[in-house]
This record gives structure tokens, sequence and C-alpha cells, in this order.
């Protein structure tokens, strides 16, 4: 399994963002608590050419036409 964790500088930072944005942003400030602890499991991670491709989204950016 892969894994992005961040180093104590790093999970500090994301903590004290966390804190910054809870008033105003509590979902956001709750991924980044899970991110500074948990880090990123990348097999859980969808790539990003199928999520525009499961958008109808081309090369371009622009939406594909029927």
């Amino acid at each position: 399994m892969a894994r992005i964790v961040f180093d104590a500088e790093e999970s500090a930072g994301l903590h004290a963002a966390a804190a910054a944005e809870f008033p105003a942003a509590p979902a956001l400030a709750y991924v980044l608590e899970r991110l500074a602890s948990e880090g990123i499991d990348l097999d859980g991670c969808v790539p990003w050419e199928t999520l525009r491709a499961e958008a109808g989204l081309t090369d371009d950016g622009g939406a594909q036409v029927a």
C-alpha cells in the first residue's frame, strides 16, 4: 500500500491551518486534520484522467457534446 505521510513540520502546518479554517469552514478543517493525522492513501485515489472522463470532459477542458 502506498501512502503519503507528512513530516512533523508539515503536519503541524496542517493542524494550524485546520484550526484557522474551523470557524468558517468546518468541513475543510476536518479534511486538513485527517490529512495531518493519517496522510493520503494513494491506493484509494482515482486518477485525474478517470475523473475527467466520468465528468465528460475533453482534453481541451470543454464538455463533450453528444
